[in-house]
């Protein structure tokens, strides 16, 4: 029987700190883009720190991916 991605990433959040803090990280970037996504008039720097956070968001998801992969091989 195949492990599914979710029960892959519930077993690394409990076992793998680092797997941890990229997820608390991405968490922390999606509700801050997504505070800065709800204002009507957002300034320039409010514009520059939303299209930031994003990219850093990508970041930690691919990072979160891989080790997601690398951690199925090893299953």
């Amino acid at each position: 029987m195949e492990i599914t991605q979710e029960e892959l990433k519930a077993h690394l959040m409990q076992t793998s700190e680092e797997f941890r803090h990229l997820a608390e990280q991405h968490a922390e970037h999606k509700k801050r883009v997504m505070e800065l996504e709800a204002k009507e008039h957002p300034t320039p720097e409010e514009q520059l720190e939303e299209a930031h956070l994003k990219k850093l968001k990508l970041q930690l998801k691919d990072q979160m991916s891989e080790m997601l992969n690398r951690a199925k091989v090893t299953a």
